[in-house]
């Protein structure tokens, strides 16, 4: 088996060695093609307008000049003597859960693949609710298992999977869940106003911290409960319910 391992994070990132981890423990045959830098919140977005570069780090290891979804554009087109079978991104460094589905540079890694027909799964690790750092440890210590598991299924057209594990310790994890993708209770996205040398505002998007109280059944729920979240998403974002309506306005 052929796998693709790339992320936001960037080719240094802490994560994407626990990737590696968990790849070369399911085949031998592991490229690795990631950003030159950090592309968090990339989400799904080609580079355009300006000349993408690759340079060769290693056996099987490649830096791109671009985002994920070039980075697994460049691997599938010009880097990979074959297309792979899997694609694996991450681990993020950060969940990947609820509204952050659409600015993920994570998820967009692996949405790239499931569109070139390539089973593909995006792993994040949660950090920050239970102040434990920035540990990968959940994802280390379970991450082959899950990616095993999920190995065993067809996904069908048009379908990727989105794993969160929890910010805990390995001995603390509740279990895996499978769950749909949950909605926020507050308003998460920050804008934090400073002054610089030259006394001139500039701005860090950021992210809030609070849990919120979401419902059962979610991404959300499952990571606050110290369970690994798996939840299958579709690449297909139409809304069904709403087209009878629609046809009813254009149809006079």
């Amino acid at each position: 088996m052929r796998i693709l391992v790339t992320n936001d994070d960037g080719i240094h990132g802490p994560g994407l060695t626990v990737l590696e981890e968990i790849a070369h423990a399911i085949s031998d045959d592991v490229w690795v093609v990631a950003p030159d830098e950090e592309r968090s919140g990339a989400g799904h977005s080609l580079t355009l307008s300006n000349p993408i570069r690759y340079q060769k780090l290693g056996e099987r290891r490649f830096e791109v000049t671009g985002t994920p979804t070039d980075c697994v554009v460049m691997a599938v087109r010009k880097i990979l003597p074959e297309m792979p079978d899997l694609v694996l991104s991450g681990v993020n460094r950060g969940q990947n859960i609820a509204d952050d589905v659409t600015y993920s540079g994570t998820i967009a890694a692996a949405m790239e693949g499931t569109a070139l027909g390539l089973k593909s799964i995006a792993l994040s690790q949660v950090s920050g609710i239970y102040e434990n750092g920035e540990s990968f440890a959940v994802a280390r210590a379970y991450g082959e298992g899950v990616v095993k598991k999920l190995l065993t299924l067809p996904f069908g057209p048009g379908v990727l999977v989105n794993v969160n594990f929890p910010d805990c310790r390995p001995d603390e994890l509740a279990g895996i869940e499978v769950t749909r993708q949950g909605k926020r209770d507050q308003n998460f996205l920050l804008v934090d106003e400073r002054i610089d040398a030259r006394d001139r505002n500039y701005y860090w998007l950021g992210f809030a911290r609070e849990r919120g109280n979401p419902p059962a059944g979610t991404d959300l729920a499952a990571v606050f409960q110290k369970r690994i979240s798996v939840t299958p998403l579709h690449m297909n974002l139409t809304q069904i319910d709403a087209m009878e309506a629609l046809r009813g306005v254009f149809a006079s």
